[in-house]
């Protein structure tokens, strides 16, 4: 990509301006990391591999974000709030009722503790519709996570967990 130093440059000043959201690490002429703050997550990227990247505007927040578009068609997001933001995938889930088409691993962690308050704070009753729907987007969310590049099986296995506790209730 031609304008290489210049998307560098704005990622790095992005992360300096965004700190609390996402980090940047950038480890040689080749590669970087990006931290994704809130979840503690990294993402290694290769600056060789980026295609094309846009600044953007919010139209509700104005805030300024970053769109990072890679060879492979791996597309991110650096936005505040929220971290590093991607494209759910339904491939596990399968349709997934008022799916947003951008979700961070932050969106993850709100909906995860929702279940967790359904599941773990009322025990006695039978999860909600609420429930289940939340766990759908929960894994479409880790799906897309997955295929952009986190680690995200310690989710996934908590998530698990979530999903056992469901099936045994429902059973």
């Amino acid at each position: 990509m031609e304008n290489m130093g210049h998307a560098r440059s704005l990622v790095g000043q992005w992360s300096e301006q965004h700190n609390h959201a996402v980090l940047l690490e950038d480890e040689s002429a080749t590669l970087f990391t990006l931290l994704d703050v809130e979840s503690g997550k990294n993402l290694k990227l290769s600056w060789h591999d980026l295609a094309a990247f846009e600044e953007k505007i919010h139209p509700e927040t104005g805030g300024r974000y970053l769109v990072l578009l890679f060879e492979s068609g791996k597309q991110i997001a650096l936005v505040d709030p929220g971290g590093v933001a991607f494209a759910p995938s339904t491939d596990n889930s399968g349709p997934v009722k008022d799916l947003p088409p951008v979700v961070c691993l932050r969106d993850f962690l709100t909906l995860k503790q929702r279940v967790d308050h359904y599941l773990y704070d009322h025990p006695d009753d039978p999860p909600p519709r609420e429930c289940l729907d939340a766990i759908l987007v929960c894994i479409a969310t880790l799906d897309g996570a997955r295929a952009v590049g986190f680690d995200v099986g310690d989710f996934e296995g908590e998530l698990e967990k979530s999903l056992n506790e469901v099936e045994r209730r429902t059973t």
